[in-house]
Formats: structure tokens, sequence, C-alpha cells
């Protein structure tokens, strides 16, 4: 299982860092008294991910990237307790700018780490300067919910957390496995998803030994389960970020619109993202729709979940109660446009830092 090994670029520093609630490693750019940007990463991968992001900041700024509890590095007996939501992954980030003395942070989140800034926004909204989210998970949470209101399929939330999670692939990973024979094969899957294809990034085996550092086991990845009656028999449990995300106990958005400091907010996507999608291939109600999991109840009780729709029809409420966004889609591009496009990806990022 890949951690401390990966190698990083020339000007990251790697450090262990211990917080009052979780010791992790976290890697560095730039100078001590830089302006501050958190990079928050997504599942499945680590901050190694961000380095070259981080390299390429403007002058004057410095890049923070931890492991997330549950990734990595991170201490391994700190678990996730979903009950609350992203709620532990945001404390643990807020925890994280208190050790380093830090009182705002411009943040940027991937994916995953999208859920996280939708929970630091709620809690944490005076140490933001700007917001930054790449191809983030749905403010609803992923999967179980259907129309751009967040309407959940299920009322105990079927369809989403631990229990929808690909199996092999998560056995795959708690093996290391480096391979590609099979569709379910941790460098297939980030090869065919986190990018568009043909593309492959220059550090493949870096990202790749990133993926398999996640960890594995029912109260990390992919969490525990919870029977159910509705389709597709499987409700969430209370363990793991994938629990965590889930529709049952991501809270109330509207929370989002009455925060007394509203960041402005930049969403960056890749057209292509089939991850992050009005029709995703990892959520159950498209696999239910093209029949790769059988019983499908159909479109009216669990259609594929609108997770662009969803996502901007918070941000325009958010921009109705007083904050701003902007949405930026970046042609040809996955889940992953600042490692697929990244000239793209750091000239809006760059903007939209240096203009606050």
């Amino acid at each position: 299982m890949a951690s401390a090994s990966i190698p990083t670029l020339s000007g990251i520093t790697a450090r262990t860092v211990e917080t009052e609630r979780l010791t992790t490693r976290v890697l560095f750019s730039g100078l001590d008294n830089n302006i501050p940007v958190l990079f928050i990463h997504g599942n499945a991968s680590s901050a190694t991910f961000f380095e070259e992001t981080m390299m390429a900041l403007p002058n004057g700024y410095r890049g923070i990237a931890p492991d997330l509890r549950g990734y990595g590095d991170a201490d391994r007996e700190k678990k996730i307790d979903a009950t609350r939501g992203p709620a532990d992954l945001s404390d643990d980030m807020a925890a994280l700018l208190d050790m380093l003395q830090l009182n705002t942070v411009h943040v940027v989140g991937h994916s995953l780490g999208g859920s996280v800034i939708w929970q630091m926004l709620i809690d944490h909204s005076d140490r933001i300067r700007t917001v930054t989210q790449i191809a983030p998970c749905s403010p609803f949470g992923f999967g179980g919910t259907k129309d751009n209101k967040g309407t959940l399929c299920f009322p105990d939330s079927a369809g989403s957390g631990g229990g929808v999670v690909n199996a092999e692939f998560a056995r795959l990973i708690s093996e290391g496995y480096r391979g590609e024979d099979n569709q379910t094969a941790p460098r297939v899957v980030m090869n065919n998803f986190y990018w568009k294809p043909p593309f492959r990034p220059s550090r493949e085996e870096d990202l790749l030994s990133s993926l398999l550092s996640e960890h594995i086991g029912p109260q990390e990845y992919p969490g525990d389960s919870t029977p159910s009656e509705n389709w597709p028999l499987s409700a969430p449990g209370v363990w793991g970020a994938i629990n965590a995300t889930s529709a049952k106990y991501v809270g109330d958005v509207s929370r989002l619109y009455h925060i007394a400091h509203q960041p402005p907010i930049l969403w960056i996507r890749g057209d292509a993202d089939q991850i992050v999608s009005d029709l995703s291939l990892f959520d159950v109600g498209f696999l239910g729709q093209i029949g790769a999991i059988p019983g499908w109840p159909g479109a009216n009780v669990f259609p594929p979940q609108p997770m662009i729709g969803q996502t901007r029809a918070v941000l325009q409420q958010y921009a109705r109660s007083g904050g701003t966004f902007e949405e930026v889609v970046i042609p040809d591009c996955g889940h992953t446009p600042f490692i697929e496009k990244p000239d793209e990806f750091n000239t809006a990022l760059h903007a939209h830092i240096t203009k606050a």
C-alpha cells in the first residue's frame, strides 16, 4: 500500500503535522509568510494530486495540501463519523489552520474535497477568502436524490453510501494492485474516469500510488452499509467518507444561503466528466437506467441524479442571497482539470485568487 514513499516534486516540502484532531502528512510550497491556499483532495487520491498546481501558484502565494482523514498518511486510527456528514473533515481543516496559525485562506477542493468545502462554508466561512470548487460533489450529496431541490428518492437514502461502491475496486486498492487487466483495476479506473482518455499524466505512477494510499475497510473506504427494502437494497452506514457524503447526513443545504461571510466561489469543471455529471457512471440511478443494475424502479422513482443542475441551482441561490459565483467549463476535459488541462485551470484559479 502506497504511503509516504511517494516522491514529491522539487519545491514541495512534506511534513508530518499534528493538530488537536489529526496527525497527517501535509505538503507545502512557497514561503511561510506568503498568502496561503489550502488544497483539499478528492476520494481515492491524496495531497500528491495537487503538487503541480501548488508549484504553479503566482509569486507571493503558499500552497498547503493535507492528506485527509481516511487517506494517505493520515493517522489510521482516526475514522470519519459519517453521521456528521463531512463535518469531521471540515473540522480537521479548521484545526490545521489553527495549528499553522492561519486566520484565513483561499480554499480549493476537488470532488470529495468540494463536499468538505460546502461544510466549511457553513461552519467556518469566516476563515475563507475565496472558494474554488473543482468538479465538486453536489451540495445535496452523492447519490440517492432527484431534481434540483435534492429531493430524496427514498426516505432512507437508499442508493447512496458505502454499499453501492464497487467492492472489487476497493479490494484491489487494499492489495495495492498496479495492473490493468480488468475494468475495476485502480489504474484502469483512474485513466478512464479521472481524466478523458487517451490522456495519461506524466506522473501516472505517483498518482496511482496516491490512489492506492486510501484507507480500506468497513470504517474507511468503502465504509459500512445498511440493508434496505428500497432499490438497490442498500442504504448508508455510519462510517467513512462515502457515507458522509450521502444525502442522509449532509444536512440542510439552505444553511449556505445564511452564512454571514459569503466568499466568492469559482466553480470549474470539465465538459467530459463522467464522475460528477448529470449522467454519472458512478450514480446508481444512471446505471439502473442503462440496465447495468437490475430492478431499476424507473425515472419517476429513481432518475439519474442531476449533479450539475443541483450545484448550479444552489450557487444561483447563493448569489441571490448575497454571494457571487462564476462557472468555468473546460472543453475536452474530464474529472480532474488541474492535471489534464493545467494551463486553462491555472489561468482561471490565479485570476480568481488574485482578484480577491
